[in-house]
């Protein structure tokens, strides 16, 4: 499947692929790999696909999984070696001290371990090395394993389990050619990998390189290495939840590690936001920070979102906020702003499925708030444009300062009310704030 599109979310809105993990390969394409999300039960599923891009607008998205769960010879099989994660069944002070403070600390959806478990495939990474590429993933019973293909999309076959346990797992080649694998939750582990590119002397592994106690660390571990600085960046547990997107720094592969601040948040969109999950990786020259949202007042439905970061001469990375416009320039005037396009929700209100539009904000309340970030233009704004359902009266703010409001009154259909505004020229923030709303869904906002 092709998609045209550099607003955010990226891809179309029936594909969910978070937990990204970017990689320009040596064919010049950039390459997304993530989990995929297709379940109403559980975090991501028994599948992976590949996103590929040339131009970061013309997105590649592979109809066949890459690789399936249930072809993985040691899930659920007995013989198969045991390498457990964490032990939630016997914590440490610190866990048990986190899990008293914060329960959700644990899988939000963690399966039964009285039932079978599915073939779950969670977050993985991807790296290519003398003409082949290793896809390292891991799956619901705590096993890690890596995949061969001669293709960046693959399908990855020849599939060895590492002897470790855990989730996220990361890979990086330095410029030495020495590859290093990392992995955990709560406490990250690394090691340096054989020549081989799928085992590792487990007698080698340097536990705690970040750890949440120091470092804020959840999960989500991606190495990148710019200049002579190593970046760790992971879900950052800094704000009280993993929906940041966090980084530490260190002049070694395998630490130690000093703790640096947020790349970005995902916390306001959606009012359930629990995880954060990506990556950084530089395309033609500039910086982006791959990440994901979710969606539908839920913890699942995660998408693919970018945005544009920088990096300062001292190494260090200044947070960005979530966008609209992702990629691409600031929204123009005339043209269509989706509604499921608002990059912050604030008030209850939410972005959910919708019979003609696919997906709109709904669930308005008296001062619920839709953001929007960026839209620009060289006359000045005068007037806009809502296409709704159901009634209410929303003001519009630019930059916070309010230029005009617009009734809505539509209980049959989605019809377009217009509203004037007051505002110059310039580049501006755009937020809908609802003064009262019954029923009210938003599906597109243009400016004029």
């Amino acid at each position: 499947m092709k998609y045209e599109n550099q607003r955010n979310p990226i891809l179309p809105l029936d594909i969910h692929i978070p937990d990204s993990e970017a990689h320009v390969m040596p064919d010049g394409k950039l390459y997304v790999y993530g989990s995929f999300d297709n379940r109403e039960d559980v975090y991501c599923s028994e599948e992976y696909h590949v996103v590929s891009t040339e131009d970061m607008n013309l997105w590649e998205i592979e109809d066949e999984a890459s690789l399936v769960g249930n072809q993985v010879s040691w899930f659920n099989n007995p013989d198969a070696p045991k390498y457990p994660g964490i032990d939630w069944s016997n914590p440490t002070p610190f866990i048990k001290k986190m899990m008293a403070e914060r329960s959700e600390d644990k899988e939000a959806f963690e399966v039964d371990n009285n039932k079978p478990k599915p073939a779950l495939l969670f977050a993985p990474d991807c790296i290519e090395k003398d003409g082949n590429y290793y896809f390292y993933f891991c799956m619901s019973d705590d096993s890690e394993g890596v995949a061969i293909s001669d293709s960046p999309k693959g399908k990855f076959t020849n599939m060895f389990q590492l002897p470790c346990g855990g989730i996220d797992p990361a890979i990086f080649v330095d410029d030495d050619g020495q590859a290093y694998y990392y992995w955990g939750q709560l406490f990250s582990h690394g090691v340096k990998l054989n020549e081989d590119m799928i085992s590792f002397d487990r007698d080698k592994i340097i536990d705690n390189l970040v750890t949440e106690e120091n470092h804020y660390f959840h999960e989500g571990s991606s190495m990148r290495k710019i200049g002579d600085n190593y970046y760790y960046v992971y879900a950052d547990m800094e704000r009280g939840k993993p929906t940041s997107l966090g980084y530490s720094m260190s002049k070694s592969p395998l630490g130690p590690f000093e703790y640096k601040g947020i790349i970005v948040d995902n916390a306001s969109c959606d009012p359930a936001s629990w995880n954060n999950h990506g990556s950084i990786e530089c395309v033609n020259g500039q910086w982006y920070v791959f990440y994901h949202r979710c969606s539908r007042n839920s913890q699942l439905y995660r998408r693919l979102c970018i945005e544009k970061i920088s990096i300062l001469p001292d190494g260090t990375i200044p947070e960005v906020k979530m966008t609209s416009q992702g990629v691409g320039e600031p929204f123009a005037l005339g043209e269509k702003i989706m509604g499921y396009m608002a990059c912050e929700v604030h008030g209850g209100c939410y972005i959910d499925i919708d019979e003609k539009y696919q997906e709109v904000l709904t669930n308005f309340k008296a001062e619920s708030e839709a953001v929007f970030r960026y839209v620009k233009s060289t006359v000045d704004f005068e007037k806009i444009k809502v296409t709704a359902l159901g009634k209410g009266k929303v003001q519009v703010l630019m930059n916070g300062k309010n230029v005009g409001t617009v009734d809505i009154n539509s209980t049959g259909d989605y019809d377009a009310f217009e509203g004037l505004i007051e505002c110059p020229a310039g580049e501006y923030e755009l937020v809908i704030k609802a003064i009262d709303s019954k029923d009210l869904k938003i599906a597109e906002i243009i400016l004029e």
